[in-house]
């Protein structure tokens, strides 16, 4: 058992499923996450700009003393990871292989969509650890560009007409492509869930990482988690506005009682 925490970041609002589902199934651990909604969206960025977004943030969570990091950003996960696992000494876990494992398991066809930022599907990261674990599955890949900023706008926006319009802009030639699983390749769209089944129909599945993560978490042999009975403490900072971050923390995570600290990430 280890009393110390287990650091997640993203950059944005968007990690933040993945820390309740984290808090949900292991709810003794103590959590610190990080949104770096300032400098969002990561995934139009180039991959050398990502890399270096994602060492700052990791120096911050070292320096909160974690025993784990949660990369909790489909971006970072695709196109920094092998820099980061060179360059720090610590059990880091990642959305990519557990959202891939998940859709394979999820599907009856073969025939999996993946959604993501620019970033993300530009890496072709799905596509090679998907037809890495079965190559008879085919894998369709579309960037959807607007999701992020439309949920970092705020809850409003999240399942309207404007979400909606956007969603049918993207995701109608996925719907129509003759996929029977759909991964969320971003750890924001699960925000938008609601409106996504909509438009891709109730015989498309919806695939999101944060519950695969939580049971790799359970089962790493490499982290102990704390089993104390006693509910862990959750450390929330933002690079951006807390005024607007808390309210967005507290309509996500359905809590009252959370508090935000703002961090010059830059300063890492």
């Amino acid at each position: 058992m280890s009393n110390k925490p287990i650091g997640i970041f993203d950059s944005g609002l968007g990690g933040l499923t993945v820390l309740k589902e984290i808090h949900c199934m292991l709810p003794g651990e103590n959590l610190v996450y990080f949104g770096d909604s300032k400098r969002a969206p990561y995934g139009t960025k180039s991959r050398e700009t990502i890399t270096n977004f994602a060492f700052q943030d990791m120096r911050f969570m070292l320096s909160k003393n974690v025993k784990a990091i949660v990369i909790a950003c489909n971006t970072v996960s695709s196109n920094a990871l092998v820099k980061i696992k060179s360059e720090f000494d610590i059990p880091v876990l990642e959305v990519i292989s557990p959202g891939s494992a998940a859709g394979l398991a999820a599907t009856e066809s073969g025939a999996i969509g993946v959604i993501g930022t620019p970033a993300t599907i530009e890496s072709n990261a799905y596509k090679k650890e998907i037809t890495g674990l079965d190559s008879k599955c085919t894998v369709l890949q579309k960037s959807c560009q607007l999701f992020v900023p439309l949920v970092e706008e705020g809850a409003e926006f999240w399942n309207g007409k404007i979400a909606e319009l956007t969603a049918h802009y993207y995701l109608d030639e996925v719907r129509d492509s003759g996929i029977d699983t759909l991964i969320l390749g971003c750890t924001h769209y699960p925000l938008l869930k609601d409106v996504i089944q909509r438009v891709m129909g109730p015989g498309i599945r919806l695939i999101d990482s944060a519950e695969s993560i939580a049971n790799m978490l359970m089962e790493s042999t490499a982290i102990k988690t704390n089993d104390s009975g006693k509910e862990g403490t959750v450390e929330i900072f933002t690079s951006d506005s807390i005024n607007k971050f808390m309210p967005l923390c507290r309509e996500i995570l359905g809590k009252d009682n959370l508090s935000v600290e703002h961090v010059d990430i830059e300063m890492y």
